[in-house]
């Protein structure tokens, strides 16, 4: 079906305006469709035609004004609209399909009860498999909303409940106007919890076999939710608009959440089951504060395209972290952000599919879901972070609430926002724009020093550098830290302005002062900058590394010894003994668990089997001192037994665990460590197909089928792999988290030899195999399946030739774009090693 282009949406935009949707959804019906009806009221210069999206099963009627419209005439999913008035009534009647995608409307079937479950999801373009819609974010609208459905079921919208006039009926307020793509509705067997602060009216749903544990962690949830109310209270002078704050944990989400008024979704995995780490749970609360910073940035006031998708998704990550960090007990937020979020950015910015903050062109409506990535979410939110610190806060703040007074209810551009933090500030922001929101790629800080007979430095300086391909020095306000011995921090503030120092930044400060243990640029995390220490600060890093007091600094070290591996600057060898030093003293669990994730990942690509295994084995051993160091039943201990289970190979060990033998004191084996245990277990070939069976029989939940979808997948076995592709590749009849879950567990480094002949398949099979999906799951899909661990030439030489085809979906092609360049840095790095070894 075509994708909405900016242009078509720019043409529409100016002829339209939709004054209200009237919404009837009936889902009392069999099988796998409902029925919609949707009036919508609209105005248009007279005597022009344009065209109305809907994606259904079947078309039933169309009318416009007095005409009844053929719907024979409907082309892909548009509808056009000939003869129009300057007031203008559409009706459109449809049997839509009830999806398993996690668009439009996602039916659920709960395995551990038989209850059956609906949300809609409506993003980026979906709300027309759901009605009939002009479905363009700038082209808002009141919705009201009618549902018919089986008179036991609990029904929420967007808008307040106004009247449930009969059994099986509700009928929901008018909304404010919102984007087509905020649409929101849940239906079903729904366990709901009600509450109320501050005048607002609260909720949360999930499933009723979920019932127990949301109930469990539901005084947290509403302490952060009100928390974060208050403190959006605190800096907008605008309160939350949209009446009632309901919370719905829904199954087999494509994302983390979803920002509708009213009534936001979010994956149902936040509801825990099982015992999790305190970052998990920060994770959460994170989530809650993102979400609600939506209700201003993207539903109060909309981006009229999808080329300002920063001025939704940078906000709500720069405010999401920035207000749990404030108002909740999680207030070290900024910490997670360093080393977990910024790691996503940074990745996703030196790829070739690097894209600015807010790109001057988006050229319809499915470039524009390729842009929901580490850029327009971290990248974006370090810079708006780099921006209060240059702005100042106040300035900042009320920049913000100038733009919410001049567009509420409506749409705003990039120019906009400039224009009113411009006037609160009094100062020009087009040339910082221009270079932080409008180029591409990432800055390199280097530190460069001299140091004296006496210890003391002689010179230092900070370099900046950029990469060839984007030549582009920016403005940065920046912290040095100096650490030194006796636990004496001093931090010297200054900007980098690359206009008046041509990129050297020379820091006069520091001459003649004593040289510290560690001297680390971007100490505080204030700038979106790599950073490289001076030779002497990486060589002592071993014992300066657990000192340091404040776990924001040692966030930027990790961070900052990850990204020189990455890049190939520093041997996976130095990372390795830097976390088995290191890595036990940390009492920062979000730090623990990135390290083991981040390094895991590059000791599966970077390193040949040999070298891996002994790593691994290294790693393993850390884990388990930290484990036995931890406190009993902490999240440090939780962190590093999943650490150990991801690379372990004592398979004895691990199977005793689930036996109940040698479980260290304090540590849970539930549910979730369980299923994580006999997927390592299954990929060590300890375990197989029995052993999966009894563990998913007593484990009856959507969480363990997807759990053995994983485990099967990763069995070592020759039909077990088939039987798995085929599900990667043709199974459109399973849920996208099923499909997904299989295309987790397909691949291990241990499995080299087994899998092989899947590497050359994935090249062959997935552009017919992405055909057949939606974009958003077919991308996920293409990126889990794809061979990352098949770290050879003639895997970047099958990406080539599979990129030399024009018949590829978006989704797919930056998908091997960029894990093609993910391959190419690690045959560097595995040059680089044999090379070092050689020598």
């Amino acid at each position: 079906m075509p994708s909405l282009t900016r242009v078509e949406a720019t043409a529409r935009g100016a002829l339209i305006t939709v004054t209200s949707y009237q919404v009837d959804i009936d889902l009392t019906g069999d099988g796998d469709r409902f029925r919609s009806r949707v009036t919508i009221r609209f105005r248009a210069r007279p005597q022009t035609e344009t065209f109305v999206e809907v994606r259904p099963a079947r078309l039933l009627a169309v009318r416009l004004n007095d005409a009844d419209l053929d719907p024979a005439t409907l082309t892909d999913n548009r509808l056009t609209l000939p003869g129009l008035r300057v007031e203008n009534t559409l009706t459109v009647e449809a049997e839509m399909a009830y999806s398993n995608t996690g668009e439009g409307m996602h039916r659920f079937v709960d395995p551990a009860d038989g209850e059956t479950y609906l949300y809609a999801m409506s993003f980026l373009d979906e709300v027309q498999r759901i009605f009939a819609a002009f479905d363009q974010p700038d082209l808002k609208a009141p919705v009201t909303l009618s549902v018919t459905a089986p008179p036991t079921w609990t029904v929420a919208a967007n808008g307040a409940l106004a009247a449930n006039p009969s059994p099986g009926r509700w009928e929901f307020a008018p909304t404010e106007p919102i984007a087509t793509y905020l649409f929101s509705l849940v239906a079903g067997a729904w366990h709901v919890r009600q509450d109320s602060h501050d005048g607002i009216p609260l909720a949360v749903y999930c499933r009723r076999s979920l019932a127990a544990y949301l109930d469990a962690d539901l005084d947290e949830i509403l302490t952060v939710t009100r928390q974060c109310l208050d403190r959006f209270h605190q800096l907008f002078a605008e309160r939350y608009p949209f009446g009632k704050y309901d919370q719905a944990f829904v199954p087999e989400f494509n994302a983390g959440a979803m920002e509708n008024p009213g009534l936001v979704t979010f994956r149902d995995d936040y509801v825990f089951r099982s015992v999790v780490t305190e970052a998990e749970r920060e994770r959460r609360a994170t989530t809650i504060a993102h979400e609600m910073a939506h209700m201003w940035f993207g539903d109060l006031v909309t981006m009229r395209w999808w080329d300002d998708l920063w001025l939704n998704e940078s906000f709500a990550e720069y405010l999401g972290t920035r207000v749990t960090a404030e108002a909740t007990r999680f207030d070290r937020a900024w910490t997670t952000f360093a080393l977990r979020r910024k790691a996503w950015g940074y990745a996703a910015d030196q790829r070739p599919s690097t894209h600015p903050v807010a790109p001057q062109e988006v050229t319809d409506a499915a470039e524009g879901l390729l842009n929901f990535d580490g850029i327009s979410y971290a990248k974006g939110a370090a810079v708006l972070r780099q921006l209060v610190a240059w702005l100042g806060d106040d300035a900042f703040l009320a920049g913000l609430n100038a733009h919410f007074a001049a567009h509420r209810f409506g749409n705003a551009t990039l120019t906009d926002l400039l224009t009113n933090l411009g006037a609160a500030s009094g100062r020009d922001l087009t040339g910082w724009a221009e270079v932080w929101l409008r180029r591409a790629q990432v800055n390199t800080v280097r530190t460069v020093v001299a140091v004296d007979a006496e210890g003391r430095y002689a010179g230092a300086k900070l370099v900046q550098t950029a990469p060839a391909s984007h030549p582009v020095l920016r403005p940065h306000r920046i912290r040095v830290g100096r650490h030194h011995a006796d636990g004496t921090v001093i931090q010297d503030e200054l900007d980098l302005d690359p206009a008046v120092d041509g990129g050297e930044t020379v820091l006069t400060g520091l001459v003649g002062a004593p040289v510290p243990r560690l001297l680390l640029p971007n100490d505080g995390d204030l700038t979106f900058a790599k950073v490289r220490l001076d030779p002497a600060s990486v060589d002592a890093l071993p014992s300066v590394l657990p000192t340091l007091a404040d776990p924001l600094s040692r966030a930027v070290v990790w961070g900052a010894v990850i990204d020189a591996v990455t890049d190939g600057e520093l041997p996976v060898a130095d990372l390795v003994r830097l976390v088995e030093v290191a890595l036990p003293a940390e009492s920062e669990v979000a730090i623990v668990e990135d390290v083991l994730r981040l390094g895991r990942s590059l000791l599966d690509r970077y390193l040949e089997p040999d070298a891996r295994d002994a790593a691994s084995a290294v790693t393993a051993g850390t884990c388990g001192r930290i484990m036995a160091d931890a406190p009993p039943g902490g999240s440090v201990q939780l962190a590093a037994a999943h650490g150990l289970i991801a690379v372990g190979t004592d398979a004895d060990l691990l199977a005793g665990w689930l036996a109940g033998r040698q479980v260290p004191a304090g540590l849970t084996v539930d549910a979730e460590l369980r299923w994580a245990v006999l997927r390592r277990l299954v990929v060590l070939g300890a375990a197989g197909a029995t052993e999966i069976e009894v563990e998913a029989a007593a484990d009856p939940s959507a969480n363990g089928a997807e759990w053995a979808a994983r485990c099967r997948a990763a069995l070592p076995e020759v039909a077990a792999k088939e039987a798995a592709w085929e599900i990667i590749t043709r199974d459109t009849d399973r849920s996208n988290r099923l499909v997904e879950a299989a295309a987790r567990g397909f691949w291990a480094p241990e499995q080299a030899d087994l899998t092989s002949v899947y590497v050359e398949r994935y090249f062959t099979d997935m552009p017919a195999a992405a055909r057949r999906r939606t974009p958003w799951v077919a991308e996920e899909v293409a990126h889990l399946a794809y061979p990352r661990y098949a770290v050879a030439q003639s895997t970047r030489e099958s990406a080539a030739a599979l990129l030399a085809r024009d018949d590829l979906t978006p989704g797919l092609r930056r998908v091997v774009v960029d894990e093609d360049d993910d391959l190419r840095r690690a045959l560097l790095a595995r040059t680089a090693s044999a090379a070092i070894v050689a020598v």
